[in-house]
């Protein structure tokens, strides 16, 4: 049994918190009043400082608190969130997340940098001293003074607070940092060593805190523990008044964040709750790691080949048992398969958070304000796409700031007014996802594109091109229109890599463009690359599968066209659709089966037929990866192994539509 390295479950929580403060950041740019917005990036804060110093990372645990030192200022309404104070505390985020992945590269003269200006910025818009803040404290009881030169505490923790993800020796080390302490613990709540519970505290702490502290600095240590902490303050100059300090407990909102376990080697699949209030129920979610995840399908594949193996050989036999218990592992296997891609499916929204940052900076660099706005979060994709997603969608979205919509004194002159609008979509279309990448910039310039192919000898100089055609010149290697070279763009290199990538997923690009109104680019990608339904059909000796998803029905092939090498066009129900022959597309020898199948496929807006020799049946498919040797061959996305022990080649039906079919569609489309 392996064990998580404490480090790693530190890192991982923070990368959470980074996320969760650079998202409010952002929004905090969009919001500058909202308190709720200014209290949960102050949290983040808090709880990364805490656990930095907890795990070691004493730099982070430095930097990240002279960084609350000053947003601190913030939440007490003393400074406002402006967009200057929104973009350096953005630049203190990336530091410190530097500060956590790479330490040991890390240079302090960049944090010094970034608190020097954020001081400034603090320095230079905080109001007199005197000013009262603006956050709201408990009243301070008649006659005590709200600063005292020492204070006495009381500090009694609920017993479940360590399940809950609470580290009660942390704030007392918050505690110390206010002032000189002596801490004296209470035992009188520990019971004998045999009935110990060990994750239950049985400890309370009286505490002497010397110095000119604020109740509100004490109160804010526990700001993130007030319904799990009952805490008395005394003012050290009134201990002897007639009247005895009431105890208070803390009022302040339950944190939103995810703390560490204080147990920094427990297993990171462990339950996580977070701060939370003793009746309530614990989260439902496990971290797991992606590796397991990834094992457990390689598992379920091998056990979807082994049950189609199982479901062969008891299609061979009389035993009606033998039979039954197939049908059953068939199903459970099913179940199981479907599950288990269930676990991998994480929504869209997930990826689509990380490129506010991106069309943040992208618009205050090139000074274009832009709208940015996501549709679809839920919409979920196997994780595996989810991560593969992430460097296509950061070259679309780059070009259309920087190439597709215009410079604000161009657009204010029209009608569109001087703030673009991006937008970040994402839906499900049939057994795909349609995610697609749209600004309302100037559109593309067909005619722009051509010159430049031509330029560079990709087209001769006269062929006949549609648009679609023309702005595929787009992805090629090297292609660009841009006529300066800048830090952006311009080089041509990006494009290619997104055709590359998507193509790679099997999936497809369109374009769709308006001169003057704007241009879509869209990616259309399965679901999973790991396990799909498919149909398993015959052509010549060979067996091939289709992704049952592109399947839209299946005739039989008239016994006129059985022959016929004229034009290839199905009548189905009055509507003629083209069809392609695989005999011939994949060079099968022998003679055709008398009794041919037209399998009908969705072909974008279009339909197509495949004629093939054989339906034999529905196929639950295991995905296998084409050597390197046959990287050309881009008719087939994959392999998969049949129940006998063959292979079978996967149709890619995209490129197979893209390749012969287009022509097809296109003498098609003349006739009719």
């Amino acid at each position: 049994m392996s064990s998580l390295d404490p480090i790693d479950i530190f890192r991982t929580e923070a990368a959470e918190l980074l996320d969760c403060l650079e998202a409010t950041l952002l929004d905090l740019g969009e919001k500058p009043d909202s308190t709720a917005l200014i209290d949960t990036a102050f949290r983040a804060l808090h709880t990364i400082k805490g656990s930095g110093a907890m795990f070691g990372f004493d730099r982070v645990a430095a930097f990240t608190h002279d960084f609350e030192t000053a947003f601190d200022l913030v939440r007490q309404g003393k400074v406002p969130a402006s967009v200057e104070l929104v973009n350096v505390s953005l630049s203190a985020k990336d530091y410190i997340r530097m500060l956590i992945e790479d330490p040991d590269n890390t240079s302090a003269i960049i944090g010094e940098a970034v608190l020097d200006e954020l001081k400034h910025l603090v320095a230079g818009e905080a109001p007199k001293p005197s000013a009262p803040p603006v956050a709201s404290a408990p009243p301070a009881p008649q006659g005590t003074a709200v600063v005292s030169p020492g204070w006495r505490l009381g500090l009694v923790f609920e017993a479940d607070i360590l399940r809950n993800g609470t580290n009660p020796l942390a704030l007392l080390d918050d505690l110390r940092d206010l002032g000189p302490c002596q801490v004296v613990p209470r035992l009188d709540g520990v019971s004998d060593l045999a009935a110990l519970d060990p994750e239950a505290l049985a400890i309370a702490w009286d505490i002497t805190l010397n110095g000119d502290v604020s109740r509100e600095a004490i109160e804010d240590v526990f700001v993130f523990v007030g319904d799990e902490v009952t805490l008395t303050l005394t003012p050290l100059d009134v201990e002897a008044a007639p009247a005895p300090e009431p105890e208070i407990a803390t009022e302040a909102a339950p944190a939103a964040l995810p703390a560490p376990a204080p147990d920094a080697a427990a297993p990171a699949a462990e339950a996580r709750t977070g701060n939370r209030r003793p009746d309530d129920r614990p989260s439902a979610t496990v971290r797991v790691e992606a590796g397991r995840l990834d094992e457990l399908m390689d598992r379920v594949g091998e056990l979807v080949i082994a049950q189609a193996r199982l479901s062969q050989l008891a299609g061979l036999q009389t035993d009606v048992g033998i039979k039954s218990i197939s049908e059953e592992i068939e199903r459970l296997s099913a179940r199981l398969r479907d599950t288990t891609m269930g676990i991998r499916m994480v929504p869209i929204g997930s990826l689509f958070g990380r490129f506010r940052r991106l069309v943040h900076d992208l618009s205050r660099d090139l000074g274009k304000p832009v709208d940015f706005i996501t549709e679809g979060e839920e919409t979920e994709l196997d994780k595996t796409m989810i991560e593969r997603l992430a460097d296509p969608l950061v070259h679309l979205i780059r070009n259309a700031i920087d190439h597709g919509i215009e410079d604000p004194a161009r657009r204010g002159a029209g009608t569109k007014g001087p703030t673009g609008r991006i937008v970040l979509a994402a839906e499900h279309v049939g057994a795909q996802v349609l995610v697609s990448v749209s600004d309302d910039g100037a559109g593309l310039d067909a005619a722009r594109i051509r010159a430049k192919a031509e330029e560079k000898g990709l087209v001769a100089p006269g062929t006949p091109l549609t648009d679609q055609q023309i702005y595929q010149f787009l992805f090629a290697p090297g292609f660009s229109t841009a006529q300066e070279i800048s830090a952006l763009s311009g080089r041509g290199v990006g494009m290619d890599v997104v055709k590359k990538t998507i193509e790679g997923l099997r999936g497809s690009i369109d374009i769709a463009t308006v001169p003057g109104a704007g241009t879509t680019v869209s990616l259309r990608l399965p679901l999973t690359l790991a396990i799909i339904e498919g149909l398993l059909i015959r052509v010549g000796e060979g067996r091939y599968v289709l992704p049952l998803s592109a399947v839209e029905e299946c005739v039989e092939l008239p016994a006129a066209d059985r022959l016929t090498r004229g034009r290839d066009f199905l009548n189905i129900r009055g509507e003629l659709v083209p069809f392609l022959r695989l005999r011939s597309l994949f060079g099968a020898e022998g003679e055709p089966d008398p009794h041919q199948k037209v399998i009908v496929i969705a072909a974008g807006d279009a339909r197509i037929g495949l004629v093939a020799d054989q339906i034999i049946g529905n196929h639950q498919t295991v995905i296998k990866s084409l050597s390197k040797l046959h990287a050309n061959v881009t008719t087939f996305s994959g392999a998969t192994i049949l129940g006998d022990g063959t292979a079978a080649l996967i149709i890619d039906v995209g490129q197979l539509v893209a390749g012969d079919g287009a022509e097809r569609i296109q003498d098609f489309q003349e006739v009719a």
